[in-house]
């Protein structure tokens, strides 16, 4: 099904009422606080523009959004195992401690099924979910100016070799190589589907993706071939500039993408990019449809290459193009961040037609 959850107004009307209707079968994951709650929590209600829902625990996580603790929204799946149960507990303990292997056998586990009972419950390992909560800290203090061993203290890391391989291993780069006097600069944007990353120069918006995009390493490679070395880290009018839209994209105030763009692809990409920036928020379209729109009705095979290749997210709305069918296909970012984006434009739509 595209749309396996209720609409908003549905889900956030069932979280006022703390309805049990959804227990377990839907989360709120509140911006302003960054918690993740079941929807009978008894906590004060966030507004209705603060709240994305989603359908299991695992996706709220990989938001970046931390659990809740009036209504333990793991609680459930603590109880069905005790491994996940006391890894959890211990994380909550020290959450900047840079968890390894051998001390989750220390704790008296097996690696294998540990590996298996978070990938199942949460979508992803015990380690990566400690190791995202630390390296965020580190990249922000990159980009407020402050020096690598600042970074790499604020991450929670005691050896300077695990945070160049960490920050390594999410941007291609160790801190270290990093340019001193960039023509690029990435920033990291925190949103509700995900933390993403920026480039910009001073002037445009080179990338935005999601960091758990695989094709990020790539992308990022291939820009600092364009920079001929010169990607560093740190903030622009540009990141600035799309900052706030994509805050205003979720809160729902606005789907109004200005940050200037640069494009890098051939002629034909560029202009299935400027086709896709064309489709308003809360429609879709195939990819037969962009191909006839550019004048290359024949060309859909190549229309869903560009479409692929897409650096910019969101601003370049390549989640707007669906299968003739209406199904999904494919997504860069994961179905999951798809569907959640279309399900955030169709409410942009709804408030149009009401003017």
């Amino acid at each position: 099904m595209l749309f396996d959850l209720p609409d908003h107004d549905t889900l956030y009307r069932a979280l006022l009422e703390r309805d049990e209707t959804y227990d377990g079968q839907a989360y709120v994951c509140v911006s302003s606080t960054g918690v993740f709650c079941r929807l009978t929590c008894p906590a004060r209600k966030p507004k209705s523009e603060n709240c994305t829902f989603f359908g299991t625990v695992g996706e709220c996580i990989e938001a970046g959004y931390r659990a809740c603790k009036r209504c333990h929204p793991l609680e459930p799946m603590a109880m069905a195992d005790p491994a996940i149960a006391a890894l959890l507990a211990a994380l909550d303990e020290r959450p900047d401690y840079r968890w390894r292997e051998s001390d989750i056998e220390k704790l008296g586990f097996d690696l294998s099924t540990v590996r298996r009972s978070f990938k199942r419950q949460f979508g992803m390992t015990f380690l990566e979910m400690a190791r995202q909560r630390r390296l965020r800290d580190g990249f922000e203090t990159l980009a407020s100016g402050g020096a690598v061993i600042e970074g790499q203290l604020d991450a929670g890391f005691d050896s300077a070799s695990a945070f160049r391989a960490a920050f390594s291993k999410l941007i291609g780069k160790a801190p270290g190589t990093l340019s001193s006097d960039p023509l690029l600069f990435a920033d990291w944007v925190p949103t509700p589907l995900g933390d993403m990353i920026a480039v910009t120069c001073p002037s445009q918006l080179h990338l935005l993706e999601f960091f758990d995009r695989k094709a990020l390493r790539t992308e990022l490679t291939k820009l600092d071939k364009f920079a001929k070395g010169r990607i560093g880290i740190g903030r622009t009018e540009p990141s600035a500039q799309i900052k706030a839209e994509l805050k205003a994209f979720f809160d729902g105030s606005s789907a109004d993408f200005r940050t200037p763009l640069a494009y890098h692809g051939s002629d034909f990409a560029k202009a299935v990019w400027d086709a896709l920036r064309k489709i308003p928020a809360g429609q879709t379209r195939s990819y037969s449809d962009i191909a006839a729109a550019i004048g290359r009705p024949s060309a859909v095979r190549a229309v869903a290459r560009a479409n692929g290749a897409n650096k910019i997210a969101l601003v370049i709305p390549c989640h707007r193009v669906i299968g003739a069918d209406g199904s999904l296909t494919g997504y860069g970012g994961g179905l999951w961040r798809k569907q959640k984006l279309l399900e955030i434009e169709r409410q942009f739509q709804h408030t149009l037609q009401q003017f």
